[in-house]
């Protein structure tokens, strides 16, 4: 349509977690999918680590991407989805499974590998989500609101889940909110967008 994002500029340091604030249909769910590669852009450069990534195919970003709604597939198991990057680029089975084995432990979720995903709560859904993101690895994760339907004592426990996981594995995350409790919670680093301009803002301390 008729929405443009122009000057929109900022940076999360390697390893941090980045947190992206704005009002509903400032561009922060564009911003993600930008920087993912599923939507085009017409000047500037998107740069992941000393990478210019800005035209490159999504496959071959090394991104990890949490939607919002975590986009599950419904005939697919928990493994299934734990395995499913690794499968279509081709790794070896055992590799696979040592590799859905550690994710599991990571996210607690080994009770639930043989479920499907209509069988889940909302947090197991989007520790799943998660799990898929970074069945590959990647050097950086996006993620969509991905405690906004939580109940408070799910979210907490994603909070704790979220932080566990970035020091685990040092990926370099921009996490979009509309709660300042997930800010004090989580965030490195804080972003909002207005009027399509990303200014830096102070992260308040959790005292």
């Amino acid at each position: 349509g008729q929405f443009t994002l122009r000057n929109a500029s900022f940076v999360v340091p390697t390893g941090a977690y980045g947190m992206l604030m704005g009002r509903t249909g400032s561009g922060k769910t564009t911003i993600l999918e930008t920087i993912a590669g599923l939507k085009h852009v017409t000047g500037g450069r998107i740069l992941l680590g000393d990478h210019d990534v800005t035209d490159l195919k999504p496959a071959e970003r090394n991104i990890g991407y949490v939607p919002q709604d975590g986009a599950l597939f419904s005939t697919m198991t928990v493994r299934e989805h734990l395995s499913f990057a690794l499968d279509i680029r081709r790794v070896s089975r055992p590799k696979i499974d040592d590799r859905v084995a550690e994710l599991a432990d990571l996210l607690e979720i080994e009770d639930l590998l043989h479920r499907l995903p209509r069988g889940l709560s909302g947090g197991e859904k989007q520790r799943v989500a998660i799990g898929r993101a970074l069945a590959f690895r990647p050097s950086t994760l996006l993620l969509d609101e991905p405690l906004s339907a939580l109940d408070d004592d799910t979210r907490n426990q994603l909070y704790s889940l979220l932080k566990h996981v970035q020091e685990h594995t040092g990926v370099t995350t921009l996490h979009v909110t509309h709660h300042m409790q997930d800010v004090v919670r989580l965030a490195d680093k804080l972003f909002r967008i207005e009027d399509g301009v990303v200014t830096e803002q102070p992260v308040k301390p959790s005292s």
